[in-house]
């Protein structure tokens, strides 16, 4: 298949190279220079647009909303063409995209994943999925080329959208109560690592506990998922609450912490740094 992929830091450069290799003729394209001799790189997001499937994974709205909404790629595209975002948006954004795409002739889904970038490295991401159910039909083998697993979350696209920001919401308060247990355990003579062990063993034996207790374990914070990003991901959380008219105290709560954090010059660090700025403060 004809796959056109715009964006590729660290994650979508993992999902382009694997559906390259899955013998997809992948045009790619960034917004900034990089060395990647292994794929196709283009000149411009319009050629990488002129494709069966295109897939977006940019780093926010503002992002999005400038490539391909901006920057007219809708416009020129070809009718057939199926756009996947994979980017975590919001959702109203996610609505806006819909509606665009529509108005243009163009079918649009949504396809976040769950996953950091050894994982879409390795293709095992969790894909959540929204939109028609017969665009979905035709990108799932693309799906299954960059995932585990696919998961329906909806014929709305920006029911995907919705399930990501709760998903990342639950892992960034996850990433709090660590914090917290932390400062417990340590402060009472505990040490992080015995404390972890018995926390795995237990009661909480799951991937996002086992993989951010060992960093806090390690104090070792170089980023599979920047708190910077992680922040942005709990503004989206707050937003979407709001549209919905619900009231989450522990997301507030989480968000104040990791906003400290962030302004404490932790932004460019794993978002489980919030345990070293909570440690020290």
């Amino acid at each position: 298949m004809d796959v056109g992929f715009i964006g590729l830091g660290a994650m979508g450069i993992a999902m382009a190279r694997n559906l390259a290799k899955a013998g997809h003729q992948v045009r790619a394209w960034n917004r900034s220079p990089i060395d990647a001799k292994d794929l196709n790189l283009v000149k411009t997001a319009r050629e990488a647009f002129q494709a069966d499937v295109v897939f977006t994974m940019l780093s926010d709205d503002t992002a999005l909303r400038a490539v391909v909404l901006d920057g007219g790629l809708l416009k020129d595209a070809r009718k057939d063409t199926i756009h996947v975002g994979a980017s975590t948006i919001s959702i109203g954004f996610a609505e806006e995209l819909t509606a665009r795409h529509a108005e243009a002739g163009i079918a649009y889904i949504s396809a976040p994943v769950f996953g950091r970038p050894d994982v879409a490295a390795a293709a095992q991401l969790n894909v959540l999925v929204g939109g028609a159910e017969s665009d979905i039909d035709k990108v799932t083998p693309l799906l299954t080329t960059i995932g585990r697993k696919v998961w329906p979350m909806g014929e709305k696209p920006a029911q995907a959208n919705a399930a990501k920001i709760a998903g990342n919401m639950m892992i960034g308060m996850a990433i709090g109560a660590m914090s917290e247990a932390t400062l417990l355990a340590e402060g009472n003579g505990v040490a992080a690592k015995g404390f972890f062990e018995l926390m795995l063993e237990s009661l909480f034996g799951c991937r996002v506990y086992q993989s951010y207790s060992a960093k806090i374990v390690a104090e070792e914070y170089s980023p599979g998922f920047k708190m910077s990003l992680g922040l942005k991901d709990l503004r989206l959380a707050s937003e979407a609450a709001e549209r919905a008219g619900k009231r989450l105290p522990i997301l507030e709560t989480t968000r104040a912490q990791m906003t400290e954090a962030v302004h404490a010059g932790l932004g460019d660090q794993d978002w489980s740094a919030l345990a070293d700025y909570m440690r020290k403060t």
